[in-house]
C-alpha cells in the first residue's frame, strides 16, 4: 500500500509540477506542489480498486481463497481416550443412495477410537461399575491431578468422581489392580482393553478361537490377557461368556489378592443399551435433522439396536425398524415367525459351533436382555447371505472407497432392501450402522483364500452393480 501511495504521489507530483510551473514559474517541488501531489496520490490509491472493478480490469479472485476475518479462539480439548468416544459422523453412502432413490445414511461408528460402537458400551459399563463400587479406578494413583480444571469435561468428571477417596501409592504403581473380565468375539474386548489401560485396570478377554487373528493380536498388543476357547453352546461351562464369568468369580474369591474381578456381562448388562439410548440415538436424531424413515441394524448383544430404537421410535412413530441377520442366527425367525430357530440348526447342517456364517459380531441364537429391551419395536428381520455380505463389502470399496467389516456389510445389504420396501417414493431416509472397519477382518472376511475354503469363490461374485442382491 505504501509503495502504491508513493508511486501515485510521485506521478501526481510530476503532474502538479508541470501545472504549477506553467502557471506561475514556481520553483520545482515547492511546498504546495508536494502537498497537491500527495493528496492526488492518496486519492488515486484509494479509488483505484473501484475504478478497476468498474472497468472490469481487476483480476478475478481465486474462488478457493476466502476471507474468514479474525477467528475467535474457542477451547476444544478432549480429555483422555474417553473424550474421543462418540459424536461420530452420519455419512451419506452415495452409491447406495443413487441406486435406491433413497438417502441411505450410515453412522460411522468405526471412527470411534476403538473402531466400533463397543467403545460407548465399554465406557458405560465401566462408569456404572465404578459408580456402584464394583470397580475402583486406579489410574489417578499413577499421577494425581493437582487441580480440578479438567473436571468440567462431562466424561472426565464422571470418571474422577471417586478419586478423592483413594489413597495414593508412593511407588507410583498399582501392584494388583482390579481386572475386567469379558466374553466377546472381539470388538467389546478391544474397547474394554483400551479403556482398562486408560483407567489403570487389567483386562482378561475370553473369546472363541475361530475369530479373525487380527482381533486377538490387537488385544494382546493392548495389554489384555487373551484366553481363547473352542466355540460352544451357551449351556456349556467352557463357552466363552461363561468362562469369563467363572474367571471373574475365581478372582474375587481369591483372598490372597487385594483386588476385584469384575464381569462386564455385555449381553445382559443394561449399561449396554443405555449407552446407545443416551448417545447414539440422540446423535442420529440430531444429525439427520429429525428425519428417519427406517432404521436398520444387526444384533449381537442387541444393545445398539435396542438403545437407538428406544430413543428414536417415540420421536418418530412412523419409522420402520429392520433387523439385519446373517445365516445361522435365530433372530430372523424369532422376529418374523415368533420361533427362535434357524434351518441350519438342524442336525448335520451345522458347520460351526456358534453362528453358521463367515460374518462376525452379529447374529445369535438366544434372546439377550439387551435385545429384549428393543424387540417390540422391530418390524421385520432381513436375512443376508454370506455371499451378499462379501459382495457388498467389495462393492462399497469399488464405488465409495469404504473399507468395511462383515457386520457393516450385512447392515448395508439390509439397508438397500429396506429402502426398496419403503416403496417408489424417492427421498426416504434410511439410517444404518457402520460398526467395523475392514482391517479387523483381513484374515477371514477379506481373505479370498479363506473364503474359498469356506465355500465362497470371490471370483464368481459380480459387484459391478447391486445385481447380486437380486439373485435367488
Amino acid at each position: 500500500m505504501l509503495i502504491l501511495i508513493f508511486s501515485s504521489s510521485r506521478l501526481a507530483i510530476n503532474v502538479g509540477q508541470v501545472v504549477s510551473m506553467s502557471a506561475s514559474s514556481a520553483t520545482p517541488y515547492d511546498r504546495s506542489t508536494l502537498l497537491t501531489g500527495l493528496t492526488i496520490g492518496v486519492f488515486l490509491t484509494l479509488s483505484a480498486p473501484k475504478l478497476l472493478r468498474l472497468l472490469n480490469l481487476q483480476p478475478s479472485e481465486n474462488p478457493r481463497i476466502k476471507s474468514h476475518g479474525k477467528i475467535a479462539p474457542e477451547k476444544d480439548i478432549r480429555i483422555g481416550m474417553e473424550g474421543l468416544i462418540g459424536n461420530t459422523p452420519l455419512v451419506k453412502i452415495k452409491s447406495l443412495s443413487e441406486a435406491t432413490g433413497c438417502e441411505i445414511l450410515a453412522k460411522a461408528e468405526f471412527l470411534n477410537p476403538g473402531n466400533s460402537p463397543k467403545d460407548r458400551v465399554a465406557l458405560s459399563i465401566i462408569l456404572e461399575a465404578e459408580k456402584n463400587g464394583l470397580l475402583r479406578p486406579s489410574h489417578s494413583l499413577h499421577h494425581r491431578p493437582t487441580d480440578n480444571t479438567d473436571d468440567h469435561n462431562a466424561v472426565s468428571s464422571h470418571l474422577r468422581a471417586d478419586n478423592d477417596s483413594l489413597e495414593p501409592i508412593t511407588s507410583g504403581k498399582v501392584e494388583d489392580p482390579d481386572t475386567i473380565y469379558e466374553g466377546t468375539v472381539g470388538s467389546t474386548g478391544i474397547s474394554l482393553a483400551i479403556l482398562a489401560r486408560a483407567r489403570g485396570y487389567r483386562a482378561h478377554i475370553c473369546m472363541p478361537d475361530d475369530q479373525s487373528p487380527e482381533k486377538s493380536n490387537l488385544l494382546r498388543a493392548l495389554g489384555a490377557h487373551v484366553e481363547q476357547v473352542r466355540p460352544a453352546s451357551i449351556v456349556d461351562k467352557s463357552q466363552f461368556v461363561n468362562r469369563a464369568y467363572s474367571r471373574a468369580e475365581e478372582h474375587s474369591a481369591d483372598e490372597s489378592r487385594d483386588s476385584r474381578g469384575f464381569f462386564a456381562d455385555q449381553f445382559e448388562n443394561e449399561a449396554n443399551w443405555c449407552a446407545h439410548y443416551d448417545t447414539t440415538g440422540p446423535e442420529i436424531y440430531s444429525q439427520s435433522g429429525g428425519v428417519v424413515d427406517a432404521f436398520v441394524a444387526g444384533a449381537g448383544t442387541g444393545g445398539t439396536l435396542s438403545g437407538c430404537v428406544k430413543y428414536l421410535k417415540p420421536l418418530l412413530p412412523d419409522m420402520k425398524v429392520f433387523l439385519a441377520d446373517p445365516p445361522g442366527s435365530g433372530l430372523f425367525n424369532k422376529v418374523n415367525y415368533g420361533v427362535m430357530f434357524d434351518e441350519k440348526e438342524r442336525e448335520g447342517r451345522r458347520r460351526r459351533h456358534q453362528v453358521d456364517t463367515v460374518v462376525e459380531g452379529i447374529g445369535i441364537n438366544r434372546i439377550t436382555n439387551n435385545f429384549r429391551r428393543g424387540e417390540e419395536y422391530v418390524d421385520k428381520a432381513i436375512r443376508v447371505t454370506d455371499e451378499e455380505a462379501v459382495a457388498m463389502s467389495r462393492y462399497l470399496v469399488e464405488h465409495d472407497g469404504l473399507f468395511l467389516g462383515s457386520s457393516s456389510a450385512v447392515n448395508c445389504v439390509a439397508a438397500v432392501r429396506a429402502a426398496r420396501e419403503l416403496g417408489e417414493e424417492s427421498g426416504k431416509v434410511v439410517v444404518t450402522i457402520l460398526c467395523d472397519p475392514g482391517n479387523r477382518h483381513l484374515g477371514k472376511f477379506w481373505s479370498d483364500e479363506y473364503l474359498k475354503d469356506y465355500g465362497i469363490d470371490v471370483d464368481d461374485l459380480d459387484w459391478s452393480d447391486l445385481g447380486f442382491l437380486d439373485q435367488k
